[in-house]
């Protein structure tokens, strides 16, 4: 109750509580001084000789302390750099009064001791200064005695140990204390010179002694205070860690750290980019800057996950003008008012414009191409979601395939320089519409690459055009946590209690985090000669089983299986749905070269000439328009390399049309 009361104080009140406060510690200290000094006796005697220092004491010191500081602290929070000031201001005023009773103390009178000042200084130092600890300790609800008892117990919060013992792990413990929400009882660190050490009271164990450590303090999760080691690091502790039944968490970026941003509220579930070990390459500057420094860069589906994380990088790279073209009213406001922001916070010169407009109207893209000088186009809009486009066929050609070649032939017919496709794993050797529309987009690139005079795909406009664009793909997997990744679904099934679902346990993935891909579609667009198709080197694939089982088991609960019918998250293997496939592949043939840049290969891909791809194109377009799914997937057949549907057309229109639509 009387917490809460000096809690809710206004300021100045508590301010003036402090200071009233402070004048009579003042006076304690000078009393205890004489006590300690002449004894109990003699020191009533000598605080009436020497009445005038219980004045000349609180004017010398009161004032030195607001001006250290020390009424500026907040009590609770308070921490070391607030202690030193209050040992500064304590020995400045222990200074001044000396030199104040050297100057007034007659010869003839009474004298003070010597050792008096010292004592003096002592005991307000302690008094002083251990009076505002106390305090802090008493507003945190953190009541540690001697040794690091309980005075006031905490055994309703969860136990965590902290893994790293460093700046960072020293941080945490100290926000943890002041949230009151978790009660850190150990460290685990990798250094011997501090194993078995106590460091801010809790005892440092060895990675090896984790199951000691668990059984010993009760731990039931482990907080990753380890901001700046790599991802390979990361991995090799989370593969440690994932054995044993504790929940694993993770603090905010260095930086955060750094600023002292740390919050309870901020920790994160481990980043699952650290289960995949690998350290992204840092860009070569030169490569990321050629196509955007000091110029007008445009970017199609800016709203979406690459599209977004695409205008983030181009925004910190010297564009002097960037259009945001997305279609999702939302989207575009949403990563337009992040950017403004950024743009205000760090007083960019760059001119930010949200444009409303989708891909497949060949006129708006025109208008918008034409009313800005456009120097590069990253075309990241796209349908990409394999099972939606399986059940929307002619929406994936009108999308994928004709908006692409609309924004081609608008960047054509506005000598854009720059045209660079964001393309996918499911392009090749596909098995479903996604994957074949997006290769089929891939080669309306290669062919128009291909023509120096290019002959536009219109049928009111016959003019044949000047190309002076220079077309590139860029090929790679699925990133992390991108809208319809498996990973948000992952996590919501562990929070809701399982079951986890997986398509299938042999089923393996590509993954790379969202800015890596971006930054290597940047470089990769920088490095284009026309007609190249680029593919990132992805790593080594993923079994979605496996991650799915890490996940759960770093979440501090286990998997429940035959052997293991206790375990608390059951895994469902729920099919592969439909034009989904077992194994991604990144390449046709073997026809890859290196590049400058290590991640990024060159691939060589067969493509048809511009005239002979038309005739397909407006083929297939008549057929979007009728809806005429069976022919589309043969068209697709005939014109896409290693395209071979693996299910039965499931367009929901065309089943509705045959009387096949599911109740």
């Amino acid at each position: 109750m009387l917490r809460n009361f000096l809690l809710s104080l206004p300021r100045r009140h508590k301010r003036i509580l402090q200071v009233v406060t402070d004048l009579v510690l003042i006076w304690l200290c000078l009393w205890l001084a004489f006590v300690v000094r002449l004894g109990l006796d003699k020191a009533w005697a000598a605080v009436h000789e020497h009445a005038w220092l219980f004045f000349a004491a609180p004017l010398i010191t009161i004032p030195l302390c607001i001006r250290f500081g020390m009424y500026r602290a907040v009590m609770r929070y308070l921490g070391r750099e607030a202690l030193m000031e209050i040992t500064k201001a304590l020995t400045v005023a222990a200074l001044v009064l000396s030199v104040v009773i050297l100057l007034l103390q007659r010869p003839d009178e009474p004298q003070i001791p010597r050792s008096f000042l010292m004592l003096y200084w002592t005991i307000s130092l302690v008094v002083l200064g251990g009076l505002r600890l106390l305090m802090r300790q008493y507003f945190l609800g953190d009541w540690r005695g001697i040794g690091g008892h309980w005075f006031r117990q905490r055994r309703h919060l969860p136990k965590v140990a902290v893994y790293g013992a460093g700046s960072a792990g020293n941080q945490l413990v100290r926000a943890l204390r002041m949230g009151n929400a978790m009660e850190p009882v150990a460290f685990l660190d990798d250094d011997n010179s501090i194993a078995t050490r106590t460091i801010a009271g809790l005892k440092v164990y060895k990675p090896k002694h984790i199951e000691e450590m668990l059984r010993v303090t009760g731990a039931t999760q482990v907080l990753l205070a380890m901001p700046s080691a790599t991802r390979a690091r990361r991995r090799e502790v989370l593969t440690l860690l994932e054995s044993y039944p504790v929940h694993v968490r993770s603090v905010p970026g260095f930086m955060d750290l750094a600023q002292g941003l740390i919050k309870v509220q901020d920790l994160q579930e481990v980043d699952v980019a650290d289960l995949l070990g690998r350290d992204p390459v840092q860009p070569d500057q030169q490569l990321f800057e050629r196509c955007i420094k000091g110029q007008v860069v445009l970017v199609t589906g800016a709203g979406g996950s690459i599209g977004s994380e695409l205008c983030r990088q181009i925004l910190a790279s010297g564009a002097t003008t960037l259009i945001l073209y997305e279609h999702s009213e939302f989207n575009l406001y949403a990563i337009s008012q992040e950017l403004e922001r950024r743009i205000a916070h760090e007083q960019l010169a760059v001119q930010l414009l949200p444009v409303l407009g989708s891909v497949r109207n060949k006129k708006r893209l025109l208008e918008v191409f034409r009313s800005w000088p456009v120097n590069t186009v990253y075309h990241a809009a796209a349908y990409k979601h394999v099972p939606i486009v399986e059940h929307n066929i002619a929406e994936g050609i009108r999308n994928n395939v004709m908006g692409t070649l609309y924004a081609a032939q608008a960047a054509i017919e506005t000598g854009v320089q720059n045209f660079v496709l964001i393309s996918t794993d499911k392009a090749v050797r596909p098995t479903n519409v996604m994957g074949s529309t997006k290769r089929l987009a891939e080669m309306v690139l290669q062919a128009l690459s291909q023509e120096s005079e290019v002959k536009l795909f219109s049928d009111t406009d016959t003019r044949s055009l000047p190309n002076n664009t220079r077309f590139t793909m860029v090929r790679f997997g699925n990133v992390l946590g991108s809208s319809g990744s498996v990973i948000p679904l992952f996590r919501k099934q562990i929070r809701d209690g399982g079951p986890v679902t997986v398509t299938h346990p042999e089923m393996t993935r590509y993954f790379m985090t969202i800015p890596e891909a971006a930054q290597l579609v940047i470089q990769a667009g920088s490095l284009g000669q026309g007609g190249d198709v680029f593919v990132l080197d992805m790593g080594e694939p993923v079994r979605i089983l496996e991650m799915a089982q890490k996940m759960i088991r770093l979440s501090g609960l286990t998997v429940r299986t035959d052997d293991e019918p206790e375990g608390e998250i059951t895994i469902e293997f729920s099919g592969l749905r439909p034009g989904e496939k077992l194994y991604e592949e990144l390449l046709i043939g073997d026809n890859v070269t290196g590049t400058e840049h290590p991640m990024i290969m060159r691939a060589t891909e067969e493509y048809l000439p511009w005239a002979e791809l038309c005739e397909v194109l407006r083929h297939l377009l008549a057929l979007a328009d009728r809806g005429e799914c069976v022919e589309i997937r043969e068209v697709l057949q005939d014109t896409v390399t290693g395209y071979q549907p693996q299910s039965d057309i499931v367009d929901w229109v065309h089943l509705q049309a045959r009387g096949e639509q599911k109740t």
